[in-house]
């Protein structure tokens, strides 16, 4: 009955058990990849032994020089932050959660253009929220795995530009660029974005090694971090925005303490909420001190770091290193929890961002020299001879390979369902359920159209037929479904020529043609060839009603009639193929697209 909507919730079983088995399929393409890795690794290691066997190598390789350690430190770091993202997406709740739940959440609080900028993105991902869910999880596991097989060179530097640009993708998109132009903005709360220092680790993962040979990355590295700490605590210090007082004069909660509260409301474990809370309470009690606490932390954070002094920055870090600790289990609570959590939050990644700016300012190595060194005269090798030259390379390289199969496998869906307007028809399903399966003739019926022309199934024999009933008077879900109609037959293309939509008038009070036609011009089916909306008697209706099982009730005061919102598929014989349950669920634009899909899908199927 219209109205009657079951909702989409985010544990549907429906989208979840997609979700899995999307996961599981492409789980078995991995693999394969990560065979065919083993067999390119294996045939360069046989033909490395052939080569060896020969007299006269043209070349010799010079001992390796170890990778700078601060640069080691954001590889493999990030690698592994990387991975466990990958590993966060993988969560059943993401496809139908991420949305409600995360995103439009955060850019709620942003400025109408950046709400604009966010929603193109939610409505990919509201669209397809399985291949988009999948797609997340293996192009962060491949982003994660191609940083960690290929720590030297040009494969390893393209893996910090790639890391670069998906990180922005989902600043922009996921995070609604760090929240910066929230009012609320503050460091505590993860300010500029967790994504914005995985960023900045990839910039430096795709820096010429030679960059890392001096203390100068390193000090430059801790003097932006010094400048952002105090541009934090200037941010964190500034009046009027609620974070000086635990209550306002008004009852409420300030905004530290509002923010804790409600992250202690997220499932957790209890000894994790009953800390979070306890802060809270804290804040609530002491507001003022926290915060001066907070401003000043922040404030001597970033003067240690500006001094580019070993001795002044390892304390900065320390302190850093704790307060940054603190927050994340206090204010952010540790970030991932409550099911659709994608990264620990902030704190974690811009920790490892100053670490490795006081390692590269410490720990300084001269440019590497352990390269392939060609003979006199020879050419430079390129990279099969040095594959051929050097298992370590060819091992380094074929692994590569595989963690960018891995991505792609990722991106490829991800860029699809971008570029498809029209929704995944699995929310239709999750909604109404699967089509009903049939093979049996259809009931007959001897109705007129919207222009009085006389219409029967016997008559539309050898076209296919896409069947509904609606309230010509209705309101509510009757337009959505008509366009639902309309939709369909706009992605039939061609294939419509031998298909017929049928509309049933489902109100016994306005059966006169006149009213079927106003329906029409209203929701621009005049304009539908292939559109036929039939009426009749109230009995003749009557009998059709029965036959298909629409139930039609007369709503108490008013002029709609309630009825049951089906959609059969009747194929050139005359039989019922399938039958739809038409509900368009909860008004959203993706999930009556989604309706639309798996109708032309069905109608296209019962046509061939």
């Amino acid at each position: 009955m219209p109205g009657m909507h079951s909702g989409l919730n985010t544990d549907s079983q429906t989208v979840v058990s997609a979700f899995e088995t999307a996961l599981v399929h492409q789980g078995l393409v991995a693999l394969l990849l990560l065979a065919l890795v083993a067999v390119a690794w294996n045939v360069c290691r046989s033909a490395q032994l052939r080569l060896a066997a020969r007299a006269g190598d043209r070349q010799a390789v010079g001992p390796p020089t170890p990778e700078p350690a601060a640069r080691r430190v954001v590889r493999i770091a990030f690698a592994l932050l990387w991975i466990f993202d990958g590993i966060l997406q993988g969560q059943v709740s993401m496809p139908l959660g991420l949305v409600p739940q995360g995103i439009s959440p955060t850019a709620a609080s942003s400025p109408a253009w950046v709400q604009h900028i966010v929603n193109v993105g939610a409505t990919i991902w509201s669209y397809h929220p399985v291949s988009a869910a999948a797609a997340s999880v293996w192009i962060q596991v491949g982003i994660g795995l191609w940083l960690l097989v290929a720590p030297r060179g040009r494969w390893s530097r393209l893996a910090g530009a790639v890391s670069v640009g998906w990180g922005v993708v989902v600043w922009v998109f996921g995070e609604s660029l760090g929240g910066i132009f929230a009012p609320g903005a503050s460091w505590l709360f993860g300010v500029p974005g967790a994504v914005v220092f995985y960023c900045a680790a990839g910039v430096l993962v795709a820096l010429p090694e030679r960059s890392w040979s001096t203390p100068a990355l390193g000090r430059r590295l801790l003097r932006a971090m010094g400048a952002f700490f105090l541009a934090m605590a200037v941010l964190q210090a500034w009046p009027g925005r609620g974070f000086w007082q635990g209550r306002l004069a008004r009852g409420g909660a300030g905004a530290l303490t509002a923010m804790v509260r409600q992250m202690a409301q997220t499932p957790q474990p209890h000894v994790l909420s009953s800390w979070v809370a306890a802060f809270a309470a804290f804040d609530a009690a002491h507001g003022w001190a926290v915060n001066l606490f907070v401003v000043l932390a922040l404030a001597a954070t970033g003067v240690w770091f500006l001094s580019g002094r070993p001795a002044v920055v390892r304390v900065g870090v320390v302190g850093g290193i704790v307060l940054c600790l603190a927050d994340w289990l206090l204010v952010q609570d540790l970030g991932f929890l409550g099911g659709t959590g994608t990264d620990p939050n902030s704190m974690i990644p811009m920790a490892l961002v100053f670490v490795a700016g006081y390692v590269a300012l410490t720990r300084v190595r001269p440019a590497p020299g352990g390269v392939v060194v060609p003979m006199a005269g020879a050419a430079v090798p390129g990279w099969w001879e040095r594959a051929l030259a050097s298992p370590t390379y060819a091992f380094r390289a074929t692994a590569a390979l595989g963690a960018i199969g891995v991505v792609l496998l990722g991106a490829v869906p991800m860029a699809a369902a971008a570029a498809d307007p029209a929704a995944d028809p699995i929310l239709s399903e999750a909604i109404n359920g699967a089509p009903v399966a049939s093979d049996a003739p259809a009931p007959a019926f001897h109705l007129v159209d919207q222009r009085g022309q006389p219409v029967s199934l016997s008559g539309l024999r050898g076209k296919t037929i896409g069947l509904t009933f609606l309230d010509p008077v209705c309101t509510s879900d009757c337009p959505l479904i008509a366009q639902e109609f309309k939709a369909a037959d706009a992605m039939l293309g061609a294939d419509a020529a031998h298909v017929v939509l049928v509309a049933v008038d489902a109100n016994p009070r306005y059966v006169q043609p006149e009213f079927l036609r106003a329906f029409d011009a209203q929701e621009g089916l005049d304009r539908v060839p292939n559109w036929r909306y039939l009426t009749g008697s109230v009995a003749q209706l009557t009998r059709v009603w029965n036959a298909y099982g629409c139930q039609v009730s007369y709503e108490p005061g008013g002029a709609m009639i309630a009825h049951s919102d089906l959609a059969y598929v009747i194929d050139r014989r005359g039989h019922t193929r399938d039958i739809l349950n038409a509900d368009p669920g909860p008004a959203t634009a993706a999930t009556q697209s989604s309706f639309s899909v798996l109708l032309a899908n069905a109608l296209r199927s019962a046509s061939s």
